[in-house]
């Protein structure tokens, strides 16, 4: 699915609006107030929620909503108003070119010459209908990906669920969450149950969010990372849910989004630029001569006035390059058409040649630089550590030890590594729909990359858990940073046919492990086996790796410690005492072409730079791999150092290798436009919503930036933690 930004039409707030007046009674100060409390509304608690808003549990009074929205306007993102296309088609025949060659007609029929008139008009007239086309046609392939934002959304008012418009929103609405909902506002968390959000569209990370009710009293977090909040734009990946509606329309995420993409002047592109320069100069020389043929013929030659004229017209007309224009465009448009065989919309002929111009390129990093397929490349045991070949989620590729492929059900280990990573597991590998298809994930990739290494091990997921069917679950929380399947045997495991599966972050995991399987045996966990565990899991993160470790817990009838019924299974009586397995070790893999692309734009002599939403240590891995970056120690910069740092200081750091993590997009628009101020021509290229900012394409010390957009899977990601 590529990821575009496009902005939905809307109507002005003030109109249908005839309720404003009772609200005003009761005064704009209010809905002020509310702004300012949802500044800090990720800080209270659920009660202190509704009183900042103005809301309570049963959600607002259909009066109450009205008279908000009569204050506050209507839950849209407004769109700047178009140029007619009768004016977009006028103005590819009122350029300076386009001028020149009208005014070259000109002359023709008064020097006696109504053919060349004709044939020069012509060509500006082909020209100019062949240009609005092009654009045209792009504008409208576009117009069909506008719709980001749901119709309607369900919400809780006059104490009973309701289905409202997504534009009839308002702040203090209640919002009821379930898995695959588009999210219409950003909002306040107040009840979660596992409730996972994909934000991609405004960070560019499909990994799937973790939500929660809970106060969050951390600082220094971006509203992205705040774990309480959710925004416009987003969809729900996972659980369910409640939020209470905190900004609507323009004042959302998604609306900053919008205002920033929208309120960007064009400018001329460099080949603009040097065409206009050209006509000048060509003009200036035309009539130079004009006038010094004249002169001659005046002079030297003793011809009439008259014929003087008409042959000093003719000198004019002969210098000016009617074939410039449409050579031009012809050529332009030949590129586009090469652009759109690799899937890249061009709206405007100029943007092509800009491309050819650039000195930088700032780049996203999932899905533009990375496959956006989370994918397992290291499998780690007590006695030995394996790599995974193949890449993505199509199950190609095999289980190797130094090089060697390995028989997966010869190791026990091995084998209860991937199976227990694979049935402890809720996501779903869907095969392709049509011959080349490629495959696809329902639910969270993380746990999706699991089922794959479990099928290039030769385990087949679905007939293991036909085998070992689950019985119940204990669902991930980001405070227990774990998850559990409980699942019955046919086979004992340590004695028991009831077994419990854990997997989760290493230091959770290992922490309450008190066994470690070696060589196909249970034994006891030293502090010398847990230091290799943790030495290992720190090797694979200090290399941008993420990293799941995988245990389980025998459930025998004698175990006084665990509860007879299942129903009174709980986290605190089920994970501990735990016997560990092994390490998966995955991350979304390069690219395979992305290398070579960087290593010829290096020999180029254009620099590219990774801006992305992503952590610094992953986006370092990447960068290095790829050959952004070649220097042991290049400078990461978060979004959070980015707001505390001068644009002389942001000067200095881009002349060295750089790597910009955890942006916003606005952020990402920053370190754009003060490459633009030292001098440089920027692309910038990404797969979501939150690299369609762009920056000015002219103006006072700066240079053109074209903005493109790339393809890119899309779908969820995964918890880093989980």
């Amino acid at each position: 699915m590529v990821k575009w930004f496009i902005l939905t039409d809307a109507r002005p707030s003030g109109r249908d609006q005839p309720a404003a007046s009772r609200l005003r009674k009761v005064g704009a100060e209010v809905v002020d107030s509310i702004l300012q409390e949802a500044q800090e509304i990720q800080r209270l608690n659920g009660d202190e929620v509704f009183s900042a808003l103005k809301s309570a549990p049963a959600g607002l009074t259909s009066q109450g909503a009205q008279e908000r929205q009569a204050e506050e306007g209507k839950n849209l993102i407004e769109a700047t108003k178009k140029k007619s296309p009768i004016i977009v088609f006028l103005s590819n025949f009122t350029h300076l070119m386009a001028i020149l060659l009208w005014v070259a007609g000109i002359i023709a029929f008064g020097a006696g010459m109504p053919q060349l008139g004709v044939a020069v008009w012509l060509v500006n007239v082909i020209n100019g209908c062949f240009s609005f086309w092009q654009e045209f046609r792009a504008s409208k392939a576009t117009e069909a990906l506008k719709k980001m934002l749901p119709a309607y959304v369900n919400v809780i008012r006059d104490g009973t669920e309701q289905k409202v418009l997504a534009e009839d929103l308002v702040t203090g609405d209640i919002m009821l969450l379930a898995e695959g909902d588009k999210i219409s506002a950003d909002a306040r968390v107040i009840r979660s149950a596992d409730l996972q959000v994909d934000q991609s569209t405004l960070t560019g990370e499909s990994n799937p969010v973790r939500k929660t009710a809970d106060a969050v009293l951390e600082e220094n977090l971006t509203a992205a990372e705040t774990p309480n909040l959710i925004f416009a734009g987003t969809s729900v990946s996972e659980g369910n849910g409640r939020a209470i509606v905190t900004r609507i329309g323009m004042d959302t995420e998604f609306g900053k989004i919008a205002n920033l993409t929208q309120n960007m002047e064009e400018a001329e592109s460099p080949l603009q630029k040097q065409l206009d320069r050209v006509t000048k100069q060509v003009t200036i020389f035309a009539l130079c001569m004009g006038i010094a043929f004249f002169t001659l013929n005046i002079l030297i030659v003793h011809s009439s006035f008259a014929a003087s004229f008409i042959f000093s017209l003719g000198m004019i007309v002969a210098f000016i390059p009617e074939g410039l224009l449409p050579t031009v465009t012809l050529s332009l448009a030949m590129a586009v058409q090469r652009m759109s065989k690799r899937n890249a919309l061009v709206k405007k002929l100029s943007s092509v040649e800009a491309l050819g111009s650039t000195s930088v390129i700032c780049t996203d990093k999932t899905g533009t630089l990375t496959q956006n397929e989370m994918t397992v490349n290291h499998l780690w045991t007590a006695s030995n550590e394996y790599d995974v070949t193949g890449v993505g989620y199509a199950p190609k590729g095999e289980v190797c030890l130094n090089g060697e492929a390995v028989n997966v059900k010869r190791d026990p280990d091995l084998s209860l590594l991937v199976a227990a990573g694979a049935l402890c597991s809720n996501a779903r590998l869907l095969p392709p729909e049509s011959e080349g298809g490629r495959y696809t994930v329902l639910g969270d990739p993380t746990e999706a990359c699991l089922l794959v290494a479990s099928q290039k091990a030769g385990i087949d997921p679905k007939d293991q858990e036909k085998a070992t069917p689950r019985m119940r679950e204990l669902p991930f929380e980001s405070r227990r940073k774990r998850m559990t399947t409980i699942h019955q045997l046919k086979d004992p495991l340590d004695g028991a046919l009831r077994v419990a599966y854990v997997k989760g972050a290493p230091n959770e995991v290992v922490r309450l492990s008190e066994r470690v399987r070696v060589n196909g045996e249970s034994v006891e966990l030293t502090d010398e086996l847990r230091k290799k565990i943790m030495d290992a899991n720190d090797g694979y993160a200090s290399e941008g790796l993420r990293v799941l470790a995988v245990a389980y817990r025998p459930i025998t009838a004698d175990d006084t410690s665990i509860p007879r019924a299942m129903s009174e299974y709980t986290p605190d009586n089920i994970e501990c005492h735990l016997t560990f397995v092994g390490l998966e070790v995955m991350q979304d893999p390069p690219r395979p072409e992305v290398a070579d692309a960087v290593a010829e734009c290096r020999r180029a002599g254009i620099r590219v730079v990774m801006i992305t939403g992503d952590y610094g240590l992953t986006a370092v891995s990447i960068a290095r791999k790829i050959g952004i970056v070649k220097s042991s120690h290049p400078r990461v910069f978060s979004g959070i150092e980015l707001e505390k740092t001068s644009d002389d200081d942001l000067k200095v750091a881009l002349k060295d290798e750089v790597v910009f993590a955890r942006m916003a997009p606005e952020q990402k628009l920053r370190v754009v436009e003060v490459l633009q101020e030292m001098g440089e021509i920027v692309a910038v290229t990404g797969d979501g919503v939150n690299d369609s900012p762009r920056p000015q394409e002219g103006g006072h010390r700066r240079r053109h930036g074209h903005h493109g957009h790339g393809r890119g899977q899309g779908g969820c990601g995964h918890d880093p933690d989980r």
